[in-house]
């Protein structure tokens, strides 16, 4: 007996022929966007062989050396560089207390659809969760659409100047960022397990704990270490909106041309970046075993 086509041959417009037609019209697209973009982004390379720039450049570079390394000026520094670390940290955390019941209602798998609702009955139910599913992701993306330096400057002036707008801004921002990545991660989770737990006669809360937070917890924690490393970076950047940390104090040095001091201040930067990647580092290991 002759077997019967899969696919209509009624359809107007066959699939091989949308697939094939996609990669030129997304390439020209691109091309299109790509021109225009240069044109009002007003990228010109030039503008960085030109004599006056590299006269700026070398004048700005000249000044940073010697750098500053006095006993009087780094011990100043212990300070901004402490708060910088715990800007980081208390903003981390509030990011991941943001970010994880948020991320938690933007798990479909969690909320709305898959093995722990196969036996649940009710549109109310479904309608509940995807409500709650809609509402959350609605949230976080308005935490993380607008950039935690906006956030400062709206934090700067309901509670002041100082390392708290700081903390605020990035456990706003990065909440947002966390709670997305979490849910992606649990969403992603291999549902294998989940249904041998099912099979098993595990309840919801038994394949929660026993199956879907074993898988996601390794990737869970290696992003939000990720995300650590990057508030120490964003520390440094909030300071220049007087949130505080090394970033107040370059933003010092840059006004009074003082670019030794500058330097100098990076580097203590750099250094922290290394440290909190190190210990980022170890932490990871000890979870992925």
């Amino acid at each position: 007996m002759a077997r019967i086509p899969s696919g209509s041959p009624a359809d107007p417009f066959p699939a091989s022929a949308r697939k094939s037609a996609f990669p030129y019209l997304f390439a020209a697209i691109f091309a299109a966007s790509f021109v225009v973009s240069l044109r009002l982004a007003e990228v010109d390379p030039r503008v960085l062989l030109d004599g006056a720039a590299f006269r700026n450049v070398g004048r700005f570079v000249g000044g940073m050396f010697p750098p500053e390394v006095s006993p009087e000026f780094l011990g100043l520094m212990v300070r901004p560089a402490v708060e910088t670390i715990q800007i980081s940290v208390m903003g981390t955390l509030i990011a991941v207390l943001i970010g994880f019941p948020l991320g938690l209602l933007a798990t479909s798998s969690l909320t709305w659809r898959g093995i722990l609702h196969e036996r649940s009955r009710g549109t109310a139910h479904w309608a509940f969760g995807v409500l709650s599913y809609a509402l959350s992701r609605s949230v976080l993306s308005v935490f993380r659409s607008i950039p935690e330096y906006v956030w400062a400057f709206m934090f700067v002036r309901a509670v002041g100047l100082g390392p708290f707008p700081g903390v605020l801004a990035i456990g706003v921002a990065y909440g947002g960022m966390l709670g997305k990545v979490y849910s992606e991660i649990l969403d992603g989770v291999n549902p294998r397990p989940l249904e041998a737990l099912r099979a098993g006669g595990a309840g919801k809360l038994g394949i929660v704990l026993y199956g879907l937070v074993p898988e996601a917890l390794p990737s869970v924690v290696s992003y939000t270490l990720y995300r650590w490393e990057c508030a120490i970076r964003a520390s440094a950047i909030l300071g220049f909106v007087g949130a505080g940390g090394l970033g107040q104090q370059i933003e010092l040095s840059m006004r009074m041309f003082q670019f030794n001091e500058v330097l100098t201040l990076l580097a203590i930067l750099c250094l922290l970046v290394a440290g909190v990647d190190f210990v980022s580092g170890r932490i990871r290991a000890r979870v992925v075993r």
